[in-house]
């Protein structure tokens, strides 16, 4: 997959648009099927349509064997980039608006930049992303602080929403480092087939006794062949087309799709909080992740060396929704 950032042409400003809604809708959808069905049997439905699509892609590509040579950090990836998040993110869906779970999954760019500079990026220390991750902090502080205070938050909720984010933030961590030219659509098809066996077991234990209604089989439809399948391999022309860091752009106009869904489609409320901290997080994340090539952006002390504005942010590319990452994430 090409990963040089090319020119934004008017096929690749119609990706980032599509992508920048994609995104944003699962936790709409989320929403809507959590009334029905339970958070494992919403994983394995929507992995298991997802991986119907992309598999005989893959098969076709002739990806799934190449893939299958690196199973174990592909079942990691799994593991930490959709069979962990995707359980918290739905459970969370259970107690709070999807508007507020789609601007928590904006912090992630931040803790993409935290784990970059432990991982060693000393570039994370620049000027200009510490005054990011200053500012996304203090608005996730205001969001979480502020609403609390008015009773609109469950704690074990917060807390799940950022279990997802550190998931969505270091999965992209394990492609860079030990997927290296596997192919993008093998990873995620094998990855998909991996989390639908190990949940179907649970998800027909607890699997509702009667046919969900119309509109909940709908957003599980929506999900796993939307927000999954083709939101995937949009993603991947996305970024061949202009790049993993210009790519993930997106991951600044998910939220605001999410919350305006939540707000038209589910009638949520805007609340101080969200109207405070949503800004913040955005700008935060903005400036987290921005390129540094000025030597005055240097931290004190850092070695020159050529400057990279990879950073490990969302989810699968976020990579994330994120970096030169060969095969990827807010997945979702």
């Amino acid at each position: 997959m090409t990963t040089s950032a090319g020119a934004m042409t008017p096929r690749a400003w119609a990706l980032f648009a599509a992508m920048g809604v994609i995104w944003g809708l699962p936790y709409l959808f989320i929403k809507i099927a959590g009334e029905e069905l339970s958070p494992p049997v919403l994983v394995a439905l929507r992995t298991a349509i997802g991986a119907l699509v992309l598999v005989p892609i893959a098969l076709h590509r002739r990806s799934v064997g190449l893939t299958l040579a690196r199973w174990k950090p592909v079942l990691a990836f799994a593991g930490i980039e959709i069979a962990i998040p995707w359980l918290l993110l739905n459970h969370a869906e259970q107690r709070i608006t999807s508007g507020l779970a789609g601007l928590m999954i904006a912090a992630v760019p931040l803790i993409g930049a935290l784990a970059a500079r432990v991982a060693g990026d000393r570039l994370a220390l620049a000027r200009v992303r510490m005054l990011g991750l200053a500012t996304g902090l203090l608005g996730v502080t205001a969001l979480i602080g502020l609403d609390s205070l008015a009773g609109h938050l469950d704690p074990l909720s917060i807390a799940e929403m950022l279990g997802v984010a550190v998931c969505y933030a270091l999965a992209p961590m394990i492609a860079v480092r030990y997927l290296a030219g596997v192919p993008a659509v093998g990873v995620i098809a094998v990855s998909l087939v991996a989390v639908t066996i190990v949940y179907a077991p649970w998800a027909v234990w607890v699997a509702p006794r009667s046919l969900p209604s119309g509109s909940v089989l709908f957003a599980v439809a929506f999900l796993g062949i939307v927000c999954t399948a083709l939101a995937f391999v949009l993603f991947f022309e996305l970024i061949a087309a202009v790049g993993n860091v210009r790519a993930t752009v997106i991951t600044f106009v998910n939220p605001a799709v999410a919350i305006l869904l939540g707000l038209i489609v589910l009638s949520e409320p805007l609340t101080v909080g969200m109207a405070i901290g949503f800004p913040l997080v955005l700008l935060g994340s903005w400036w987290a992740t921005r390129p540094v090539g000025a030597a005055d952006e240097r931290p004190p002390g850092a070695a020159s060396r050529p400057e990279t504005d990879a950073f490990p942010t969302t989810g699968i590319a976020t990579a994330s929704p994120d970096q030169p990452n060969p095969v990827t994430q807010e997945a979702l």
